[in-house]
């Protein structure tokens, strides 16, 4: 039952959403046939509605939540982009996305920050990713509030293995701000997504701005594109792979694999690997409601 899983999806981040953004976030043919589970799951007292939002969770502060976020987040989208734009300056960066609750158009002044995906040039990963890492120690006390830089993928290897609703929704809500044929070529190589989300808008590659270095980064790219920049990327990398598996050691081999991913052109630090825990608390919820109110497979 698409409508179900995509509400429940969605229940977990306490986010309410409308009929049109359920119809988005699923393979539904149609409008109509959201409109009709919608209300077979309302009849059932499966779902809430408030509004125009539905929610799993009888509870009405949550709307109010969702809509102060989504004028949060609108208000401090032009800082993100700027920031965007600084990121997109540094040595080997190819592109420059947002991630994360900003990119869906969730704000939280308390817990929210902006967390970026970036593309760099291949086997130059862990270079850039270093440099930024240095910055943000450096000149911003290694706060992330508004430098959350964790997931980096080289252009070589564009491609994400993880296949699940998850990383679906993660690609298909990200939101390029630099870096046109890096991330163009990002969305061809995960067209996957498109069977997870059929109904999903289109990328506005227009609206993505390319990247002009500036002539430091141009500098560092030329001394780099030898040997030495070869044998640093890899010191780099086995520097931060050692750093982490020490301070994640509890983490099981499977989940530091996924979680905190670290090959030449895959930089992921999600040391809570909340992929596994939305995945998971997914399909036990679903499994239980369908079974709780012998729910048919419409």
């Amino acid at each position: 039952m698409p409508v179900l899983k995509t509400l429940l999806y969605f229940s977990i981040f306490n986010y309410p959403i409308t009929k049109e953004e359920i119809y988005r976030y699923s393979e539904i043919n149609s409008i109509e046939d959201v409109s009709k589970q919608i209300n077979y799951l309302l009849n059932k007292n499966v779902i809430f509605q408030f509004g125009s939002y539905f929610s799993i969770k009888n509870d009405k502060h949550l709307v109010n939540r969702r809509e102060i976020g989504n004028q949060k987040a609108k208000a401090i989208l032009p800082k993100a982009k700027k920031v965007s734009g600084f990121i997109a300056n540094f040595p080997y960066v190819e592109s420059v996305s947002i991630s994360g609750a900003l990119s869906k158009g969730y704000y939280d002044d308390v817990d929210g920050d902006f967390d970026f995906f970036i593309i760099t040039k291949p086997n130059r990963l862990w270079i850039a990713r270093t440099l930024l890492i240095l910055y943000k120690k450096v000149f911003l006390l290694n706060s992330k509030k508004y430098f959350c830089v964790n997931y980096f993928i080289g252009s070589n290897q564009l491609s994400i293995v993880e296949r699940n609703r998850f990383t679906a929704t993660e690609i298909v809500t990200l939101l390029p701000f630099f870096g046109k044929e890096a991330f163009s070529k990002f969305i061809t190589n995960n067209e996957w997504t498109m069977q997870q989300f059929p109904n999903i808008e289109k990328v506005n590659f227009e609206a993505i701005k390319n990247i002009k270095k500036p002539l430091l980064s141009r500098f560092l790219e030329f001394i780099l594109n030898t040997s030495l920049g070869n044998t640093l990327d890899d010191f780099f990398r086995k520097l931060t792979l050692k750093k982490w598996q020490k301070s994640f050691g509890h983490l099981s081999k499977e989940d530091f694999k996924i979680a905190m991913k670290s090959t030449k052109n895959v930089s992921k630090h999600h040391p809570q690997n909340f992929q596994k825990k939305v995945i998971l608390s997914l399909e036990e919820s679903y499994n239980n409601i369908i079974e709780k109110y012998n729910l048919e497979y419409l």
